[in-house]
Order: C-alpha cells, then sequence, then structure tokens
C-alpha cells in the first residue's frame, strides 16, 4: 500500500479543516486529488508527508505507520512538488544545481556531487526535454520552466511517491500541455513513482490518472475509478451546478450549465 488514511481529521483553532477522511492509494494506481480552495487539500498532503499531526486518525504512507517510524526517512522516498517550495530555491543558481540539490532535499548544494549524481541530473534534463536550461539562473526561467526543473529536481532521489501540488497555477495554455506532458512521461516510466495529482481544474486529469478522490470542505465527497467519478451527475452534485462534459484526448472538458454563469 502506497497511502492508507483511516479516519483522519485535522483541527486548527478549534475549527474543523480535514473530517473522518479514509483514503488508499494502492501499488500501480495513479491519483488526482481534486477540490476547490480550501477543500482541505493541502493539509491532507502535509499530513500525508509527515508536516502536520493529524487531530486523530491513523496515517501509513509505504508501508510505514506515522507515529513508529522516522519521517525524516520516510520523506527521503516522498518528492513534493509545490508553489511554496518554488519560493525558497536561490535564484541565483542554475537549474541543473537546482536539480542536483534533489537527491538530498535540500535548498542549495552544500557537498560536491558524486559522479552517479551529475549523470543522473542529466538524463532527467534529456527525458523532459530541458537540455537548454541546464545553466541557466533559476530566476531567469518561465514559470513552466521552472516547473520542470522543480519535478526533475523531485525525482533525483528516486522517490516511491510524487505528489503535485497544483504544479499548473499561473502557466499560459502551451507550458500548461507541456508541463502535462511530461507528467504523462513520468506515469509511463515502468519504474517511476506513484503519483499523486493535486487541482481543482478537471481539464489537467490526464489518462494516466486511473483513479481520482473528491475532496469538499474537508471531507472525502468521492473516490474510485476516474471515469466513473467524473461523470456529469457526479460533478453536478460536487460542485452544486449544472455540469456538462465533453471528452477529448482521453481528458474530460467541462462546461457550466447557463444557471451557474448568471449566478
Amino acid at each position: 500500500m502506497i497511502i492508507d488514511v483511516k479516519n483522519v481529521s485535522w483541527e486548527r483553532d478549534e475549527t474543523s479543516i480535514l473530517d473522518n477522511v479514509n483514503w488508499q492509494v494502492k501499488e500501480g494506481e495513479h491519483w488526482c486529488l481534486v477540490g476547490l480552495n480550501g477543500s482541505g487539500k493541502t493539509s491532507l498532503l502535509k499530513i500525508i508527508s509527515g508536516y502536520t499531526w493529524p487531530t486523530k486518525g491513523e496515517v501509513k504512507v509505504l508501508d510505514n505507520l506515522y507515529g513508529t517510524v522516522d519521517l525524516r526517512e520516510v520523506r527521503k522516498s516522498i518528492g513534493w512538488v509545490s508553489t511554496a517550495l518554488m519560493a525558497q530555491l536561490h535564484e541565483h543558481e542554475t537549474a541543473f544545481r537546482i536539480i542536483l540539490s534533489g537527491r538530498e532535499a535540500t535548498i542549495g548544494l552544500y557537498s560536491a556531487p558524486r559522479e552517479e549524481d551529475v549523470r543522473t541530473a542529466q538524463e532527467l534534463l534529456v527525458t523532459f526535454g530541458c537540455e537548454a536550461l541546464k545553466n541557466r539562473p533559476y530566476g531567469a526561467l518561465s514559470q513552466g520552466e521552472r516547473q520542470k526543473v522543480l519535478i526533475a529536481r523531485a525525482l533525483m532521489a528516486k522517490p516511491r511517491l510524487l505528489i503535485l501540488d497544483e504544479p499548473c497555477t499561473g502557466l499560459d495554455l502551451l507550458s500548461r500541455e507541456q508541463l502535462l506532458q511530461m507528467i504523462e512521461t513520468i506515469a509511463k516510466q515502468p519504474d517511476g513513482p506513484t503519483l499523486v495529482y493535486v487541482t481543482h481544474h478537471i481539464e489537467e486529469i490526464l489518462p494516466c490518472f486511473t483513479h481520482t478522490l473528491l475532496l469538499k470542505d474537508g471531507k472525502v465527497d468521492q473516490s474510485g475509478e476516474t471515469d466513473q467519478v467524473l461523470t456529469p451527475e457526479e460533478l453536478t452534485r460536487f460542485f452544486g451546478v449544472s455540469v456538462d462534459i465533453r471528452r477529448s484526448q482521453g481528458r474530460a472538458w467541462i462546461s457550466l450549465g447557463e444557471e451557474a454563469v448568471i449566478r
């Protein structure tokens, strides 16, 4: 089992953020976590990554029961890409050094990289078509280029679980599609990590995501195989407005009913 969350709740300042969440991610599955802003998505991710402790419930990740293991060791097998991390990185560092720093999950390089690490970083650049970014300062990269570098950085440590927290935020249409293509490449790798992709945009859910969890007001609204969750009926109920779906290239593109637009 990759993720096993049982009856997890979390309260902050006497406010319920997560309420009795149950979620299991098995080997060979790739999941999307979908919810509107404030639904509890990031809070759930922090609990899975061991940065927040639940008020109650049990969390097991990569067969490690939280509370009985060193979370620092568990995190070495979890890659996490988020805009919060982007803000912490040094803008003068080259893209290549940023990627290399992922081996030890540090902000900056503090020791000479091993030949094996240099080779792995170079292979990642080639795999994702980012060779041209190698010696460019991180601060000079576009938003889309930065996200590609962050994902490559996360893969340096060969994680078993890769969490992508709204990676397409702020990207234009072309940059978004290029990034999604990169994610699909990762999903197809036979020895690649299990993916958890977080979004509130249904059209970003690629065919490689076998399962989807809908989170609403801190509660699991629905979870299961993606084609059974992403239906007009389920999404109309979830969003509380009439929803229509058009499918193209294995992805669901939604449009809202006229009453939702007027409202």
